[in-house]
């Protein structure tokens, strides 16, 4: 892995912080890309602060790793918005729908547009993508994350057919609850609409699992840095699922 160039998307915090730490410690040269300067400050890697829901935002986190480190082997699209914000579709604003779609399924779309052609010239690539179980089945009060962790997948499936011929290696990863900061704020809304404390609801979250416990978001990342490395270059066009062996 020594010399090769990682895009890690999402890379402030959780899943994503933990791929780029592991990536760095294969000896992966990792670019950190987010919204938030502090929290890439704190990951103590080259980054850059972008919004990635937009083709410029896209371009900009490209552009800046390929003059600063070179060009991009892996890319790891983790970046996203939840659900915790959304109602029933028939009570769903429009807007929350178009924005979910414009970080979650269009800026991984431009991230790949903009890499894997670079990767097929130079016969080495991988990506992995950031999905989610609800990119398989679905939950209430969801239709815009569940539809775009759908696509996501399909994304990461079609990327692997157009590139796999050219060595380059293309999967999604879907976690169940993960401890994160964006599944934070979703316990804390869902406890405040049910009357319940936080506490209660991380502990129905977990009884839905063999292990009763939910994720932490380095046993995620784990599964990511396998699929970006040398060892996984027969693994393609796969949907992993991380879900300690839950139904969801």
């Amino acid at each position: 892995m020594n010399k090769r160039v990682a895009l890690v998307t999402g890379g402030g915090r959780g899943i994503g912080r933990e791929a780029a730490l592991l990536l760095t410690a294969a000896g992966v040269q990792v670019m950190v890309v987010a919204r938030s300067e502090s929290e890439l400050a704190s990951v103590g890697l080259e980054y850059v602060v972008a919004d990635l829901g937009t083709t410029e935002g896209c371009a900009f986190a490209v552009s800046e790793t390929e003059r600063r480190l070179g060009p991009v082997d892996i890319l790891v699209v983790n970046h996203g918005i939840g659900s915790a914000h959304e109602k029933l579709i028939w009570e769903q604003d429009p807007a929350v729908w178009r924005e979910t779609m414009r970080v979650n399924l269009d800026g991984p779309f431009e991230l790949a547009r903009l890499t894997v052609g670079g990767m097929c010239k130079r016969g080495f690539g991988r990506l992995v993508f950031t999905s989610s179980t609800a990119g398989e089945k679905a939950e209430r009060c969801g239709s815009a994350y569940t539809a775009s962790k759908h696509g996501v997948i399909g994304l990461a499936r079609a990327v692997a057919q157009d590139a796999g011929p050219f060595g380059v290696t293309s999967n999604a990863v879907l976690p169940g609850w993960v401890k994160t900061a964006m599944a934070e704020r979703s316990a804390k809304t869902e406890a405040e609409r049910r009357g319940v404390s936080v506490e209660k609801v991380w502990e129905e979250r977990a009884s839905i699992y063999p292990q009763k416990r939910v994720l932490q978001p380095q046993e995620v990342a784990q599964v990511i840095a396998f699929l970006c490395s040398d060892a996984a270059g027969g693994v393609n066009g796969e949907a992993v699922t991380v879900a300690l062996g839950g139904v969801w």
